[in-house]
């Protein structure tokens, strides 16, 4: 399971990272007012809220835990 949750982790960081290209693409690309931009953005937004609310969840839940400091 601790595998599973790992693997839709990077996958929701690798779609932040797509979505901010995105986004940086549509922003150089579209002179107009075009709301792609805007939506690649919020879409990026999205993605990151229910990351971190799957990192919260899977924290309560026990099934990954945090790095303990040194000492």
């Amino acid at each position: 399971m601790t595998v599973l949750i790992k693997g839709i982790i990077v996958l929701a960081l690798i779609g932040i990272i797509a979505s901010l290209g995105s986004g940086l693409v549509f922003l150089l690309k579209d002179k107009s007012q075009s709301k792609r931009t805007v939506k690649a953005l919020t879409i990026r937004i999205g993605i990151s809220v229910a990351l971190f609310v799957l990192v919260l969840i899977a924290m309560a839940t026990g099934l990954i835990t945090p790095n303990r400091p040194f000492g």
